[in-house]
């Protein structure tokens, strides 16, 4: 059960959380009467000098929607935690594995512009360049509600540094996202749902276990579990007892069901390979990053690659929005 202190924790947590929400709207309705206030003006009094003013408080409205209509698509679950990406490169040897490394630089300078901190969980160095797999933990709110876009194969074309005849190659590699959970399982067990019955203790212990009614049984409503104790004299400690037991049953429970959607998750990965990619990176003979999925297509590959993701990442969010996993 928790404490008075966790449940004040949490209280302040959702009212911040509404607040979150809150205000921006009313910021930006606050916005929208004083703009429709100044264009009446301007039109009553035929003043053509506020054209420019209310041209450009239009364009700042215009980006504060953008920013809250962005904010409502991040509703997941998971969308606010912090995000563990891995890096895995495909078949090709150090091709591949130079263009993981240049996935894992990406993903950095992107973090880097969003005042994200990037932590270096496993890092296994290529023989000759870049790096057979990486692991970053990016912490951030919404770091994995942002990041889920990327999850899947990557793909590369250009002039390979490494091929002495200057032939152009195509190289894969994986990006996966997870949502970063707290390793310590809360559990959360509410006097409501819990039933609890006293009884006659049963077989051997005693003239004084046998007859009161110190034995107890919780049955936790919404799951199903029942636990019981009899094995002290005293009904007080026969209930902790049964407590601790209902609560590792929950735990084992939670980590089972926590187990299972890594495993669901794990079923989206697909083989890094051509005919999977979600976005192809080209460098040569023209410069253009395709998202395929979102049709969106860049030809500043270098702004890309220097962590300018925040398009494609907006365009993935406002197709697939609450679909995204």
């Amino acid at each position: 059960m928790w404490t008075d202190q966790e449940k004040a924790r949490q209280v302040v947590g959702q009212v911040k959380e509404i607040k979150r929400w809150l205000e921006p709207y009313q910021g930006l309705r606050k916005r929208l009467d004083d703009a429709q206030a100044l264009s009446e003006m301007a039109e009553a009094e035929g003043d053509q000098g506020l054209v420019g003013e209310l041209e450009a408080e239009a364009e700042q409205i215009d980006a504060q929607l953008e920013a809250l209509e962005l904010q409502n698509m991040l509703r997941g679950r998971d969308d606010a935690r912090d995000a563990l990406l891995t890096i895995h490169p495909g078949a090709g040897g150090t091709e591949s594995q130079d263009w993981a490394e240049m996935l894992m630089r990406m993903y950095v300078r992107w973090a880097e512009r969003h005042g994200f901190k990037v932590e270096m969980l496993d890092l296994l160095e290529g023989e000759e360049a870049g790096v057979k797999s990486a692991e970053l933990q990016i912490t951030g709110r919404y770091a994995y509600g942002l990041l889920k876009a990327e999850k899947g194969v990557h793909r590369l074309v250009r002039i390979s540094p490494f091929d002495s005849q200057s032939r152009r190659h195509t190289s894969f590699a994986s990006v996966f996202v997870y949502p970063v959970v707290d390793e310590d399982i809360e559990i959360e067990v509410r006097d409501d749902d819990l039933r609890i019955d006293t009884f006659r203790a049963s077989g051997k212990g005693g003239q004084h276990v046998n007859k009161t009614s110190s034995a107890v049984r919780i049955t936790h409503m919404p799951s199903g579990i029942v636990v019981s104790c009899q094995q002290e004299r005293s009904q007080f400690k026969n209930k902790a007892t049964a407590m601790k037991m209902l609560k590792a049953r929950l735990y084992e429970r939670a980590v089972a069901e926590r187990d299972a959607k890594k495993a669901e998750v794990d079923k989206q990965k697909t083989d890094i390979a051509w005919g999977n990619q979600i976005r192809s990176y080209v460098f040569q003979p023209y410069t253009m990053v395709n998202d395929h999925r979102t049709d969106l297509k860049v030809t500043d590959v270098q702004r890309v690659m220097d962590g300018d993701l925040d398009p494609f990442i907006e365009a993935f969010l406002k197709r697939f929005g609450s679909k995204a996993a």
